[in-house]
């Protein structure tokens, strides 16, 4: 999505926060997009995983393990900091605390864990528990963002009056979302591969933002703070660079 807004084929994105504040601060100059508002208040359940035969059984016993990650950078490299961090495991930051190996998909992770190249993975918690009951993989434990989990960015040159009126019909939509439970669980259980109970205790674990427009500064400066100490962001960072002015909150 970054490519799509910096060549103007889209004006607007949702996406992870982490990704869009990696991609805006990486450089010292204006990536030609700010963040503007916020989706989902709730922060990202990520769920610690191993093989379904490994002697792993807690949380404890990863220091120093191998993680497998989709790709450097990403969100399941970062949540790996994440979990070091809250247990004291960091060294120098930018030093992986675990020996990390890029697997890029979701079933190579999977199938790491079995074959032994990875100890573990982290992946969001219910995109991960159709396979703990099916008994492929084994759940250690979970984590959660210490941030709020899905942002809305815009170009630079997107007018404010169709920026209000893309909050208006967002904020719409969340109530619509809200006040129609069963229809949510229908489609959530139908179209996105999720069994109806799983559907039902995700709508309990997730939260919209109740007002869309604007940018809450300390989600930002927590979210810049760990990618600073994965590596991921080498240098301080301008956040008039990341946040447009007139969204701050």
């Amino acid at each position: 999505m970054v490519a799509s807004l910096q060549s103007n084929e889209i004006d607007v994105g949702i996406g992870l926060t982490e990704g869009w504040i990696s991609a805006l601060g990486k450089k010292k100059e204006a990536a030609g997009f700010k963040l503007v508002g916020t989706y989902v208040q709730t922060p990202l359940c990520w769920a610690i995983s191993t093989g379904a035969d490994r002697d792993l059984h807690s949380v404890d016993q990863l220091n120093g393990k191998k993680i497998g990650v989709s790709r450097i950078g990403s969100g399941s490299y970062v949540m790996g900091f994440v979990l070091a961090d809250t247990r004291s495991w960091l060294r120098a930051p930018g030093e992986p605390p675990f020996e990390v190996l890029p697997l890029q998909t979701f079933a190579n992770l999977r199938d790491a864990v079995n074959d032994g190249s990875a100890d573990f993975f982290m992946w969001e918690h219910f995109t991960s528990k159709r396979y703990y009951d099916n008994g492929s993989i084994k759940r250690l434990g979970e984590i959660y963002t210490p941030w709020s989990s899905w942002q809305i960015v815009a170009r630079d040159d997107a007018r404010d009056l169709r920026l209000d009126d893309l909050f208006t019909k967002l904020d719409q939509g969340i109530r619509y979302f809200e006040q129609h439970q069963e229809e949510a669980v229908q489609y959530i259980s139908t179209e996105l591969d999720y069994s109806k109970d799983d559907a039902q205790t995700w709508l309990g674990t997730v939260k919209f933002a109740q007002g869309t427009k604007g940018v809450n500064i300390e989600t930002v400066e927590k979210t810049v703070d760990i990618l600073r100490k994965a590596g991921v962001l080498e240098h301080e960072v301008d956040l008039g660079l990341i946040v447009g002015r007139a969204q701050e909150t």
